[in-house]
């Protein structure tokens, strides 16, 4: 499994994103240097160096991930020789490539909405965009959310999305690697401060004789549904959907603003009884 989001960056200011397969394929094929040198680099052999640039070289099949490896092998050359190639890169400015902290923060929002039943990202290779959408029961498709082309190619990289076929208009779903980055990113979120309180493994006080023990509400939709979904499959009395697809579509949208703007209370160490 590669950790992502932990790597320092290398001298050659990739982000700490990069998986090291790619940047040991990168320095190979895109920068020259021989296999046994990043080998000693990496204290590893030479044949383990080889086993990642000869998989990432089958991989170039996704647009995603070849786009990557090319934004990747500009962004080397830039910081080596910034001002040899402008002509290629029209300016002598570097590749724009997400952070380590968009990544993680768009990747999280993202990753959440392709765990929902029936989600998936769909890329167009004419736009600077990637949308997720969701297909209901019905068929209908709902858009769910939109992300950046740069932020999917970092997580076709990374191995987090997959497609499923080839085609003008390309279809991308989440792997078992996705969900288990975003489980530790959640995890790592609530190590971070986001948690209120640590849970206390010791034993419950026993109860008052009498008194009736109070289990937790179970909820009713999980992380591979959103709460507007579950509340769409819901029939009235006459059998007829409760919410109209309009009404879910209007509902995705403005959840999806909701979230872009950032616009919820901030989650935060609670300091009341401490007071």
């Amino acid at each position: 499994m590669t950790q992502v989001l932990n790597t320092p960056p290398d001298r050659r200011g990739l982000p700490g994103w990069v998986p090291d397969a790619a940047r040991h394929y990168v320095s190979h094929v895109e920068m020259g240097q021989p296999i046994r040198a990043l080998a000693r680099s990496a204290e590893c052999h030479a044949s383990t160096i080889l086993r990642q640039i000869r998989r990432l070289e089958t991989r170039r099949d996704d647009p995603l991930v070849d786009d990557a490896l090319d934004l990747l092998g500009q962004v080397s050359r830039f910081e080596t020789h910034p001002m040899q190639e402008p002509a290629a890169m029209n300016d002598t400015s570097p590749p724009m490539m997400p952070d380590d902290e968009t990544l993680k923060s768009e990747a999280q929002r993202i990753l959440r909405r392709l765990c929902e039943t029936g989600a998936l990202l769909a890329v167009a290779a004419e736009m600077d965009k990637a949308v997720v959408v969701r297909g209901g029961p019905d068929g209908a498709q709902t858009r769910t959310a939109v992300v950046d082309r740069c932020v999917a190619q970092a997580m076709a990289l990374n191995g987090w999305i997959a497609s499923d076929g080839e085609g003008r208009i390309l279809r991308y779903h989440i792997t078992a690697a996705g969900r288990h980055a975003l489980e530790e990113m959640l995890g790592q979120g609530a190590q971070d401060g986001f948690a209120e309180a640590q849970t206390s493994f010791a034993p419950a006080p026993p109860l008052p004789e009498g008194a009736r023990q109070k289990t937790a509400r179970r909820l009713r939709y999980t992380l591979a549904e959103s709460p507007l979904a579950a509340l769409a499959r819901r029939r009235d009395a006459k059998g007829a959907p409760f919410l109209s697809d309009s009404l879910v579509q209007a509902g995705e949208r403005l959840r999806e603003d909701f979230e872009l703007a950032q616009m919820g209370e901030s989650v935060t160490q609670n300091w009341d009884r401490f007071l």
